[in-house]
């Protein structure tokens, strides 16, 4: 584990984001900064998220990190604590999608859908439960509508988001009275480097960007402590005609 670190104790708010280093989790970290957090960012490529980190400037704290390990992600958050006073916003983010008809799948390549998307996150949850309950925090985990829609090939990556999709609401229900809310955002297509895809700007004009996931989860943080939208489904609004 590589901790690069721009951060010092402190009492503001802050939020521990895992698979940060592009993409949607990025972008979240940079609303949650310009949004007065201080962050903890994961990845597993220690380089990028130095890099990463560094480029964020002060407030944000990067980690490598492999959601895979409990013992390691228990470690993190624990750091994360001890950096900056507490937790308030736990954003579960990594995930991996490895796709292929069943017959094909491999099993490593079923563990690691499963071990990352699915037992990752309720590694993370875990690790972090103790420190939100002391500010009654917000957990939000990245689904899919996948995670409701089956597709051929998806077998692993499926299973992964309907379990996930379970996981966040059974969350909800047990963790309510520790004052903990939960949401589960389920995107549909998204202009991501995900299952080796390279972002293009003209071809994926018509995709979720990054950035509008962002601006949803703050939007979600502002809203009344009174009301909970659990489950939020995004679409792009003009798909492409098949």
């Amino acid at each position: 584990m590589t901790d690069s670190s721009n951060s010092t104790s402190s009492t503001k708010k802050s939020a521990f984001i895992t698979g940060a280093s592009k993409g949607i989790g990025l972008s979240v970290a940079r609303a949650l900064i310009a949004d007065g957090y201080a962050v903890t960012i994961t990845s597993r490529n220690a380089t990028e998220i130095a890099q990463v980190a560094a480029e964020l400037g002060a407030g944000a704290r990067g980690v490598a990190c492999d959601v895979k390990d409990p013992a390691a992600v228990q470690a993190e958050v624990d750091a994360h604590v001890q950096a900056f006073g507490g937790l308030d916003v736990l954003f579960v983010n990594a995930g991996v999608g490895h796709f292929g008809n069943i017959a094909d799948l491999s099993i490593q390549e079923w563990q690691d859908v499963i071990d990352t998307n699915l037992s990752g996150a309720f590694y993370t949850v875990k690790a972090a439960i103790p420190a939100l309950s002391q500010r009654g925090g917000y957990i939000f985990t990245l689904s899919s509508l996948a995670g409701k829609n089956p597709l051929p090939g998806g077998g692993a990556y499926n299973a992964s988001k309907f379990g996930l999709n379970g996981l966040s609401e059974v969350m909800n229900l047990d963790l309510r009275d520790r004052g903990i809310k939960v949401t589960q955002i389920m995107p549909g297509s998204v202009a991501t480097h995900f299952a080796g895809h390279t972002p293009d700007a003209e071809k994926d004009a018509w995709k979720i960007q990054p950035e509008d996931l962002a601006q949803l989860t703050v939007d979600l943080l502002h809203m009344p402590q009174r009301t909970l939208p659990s489950r939020v489904e995004v679409r792009p609004s003009r798909p492409p005609k098949k």
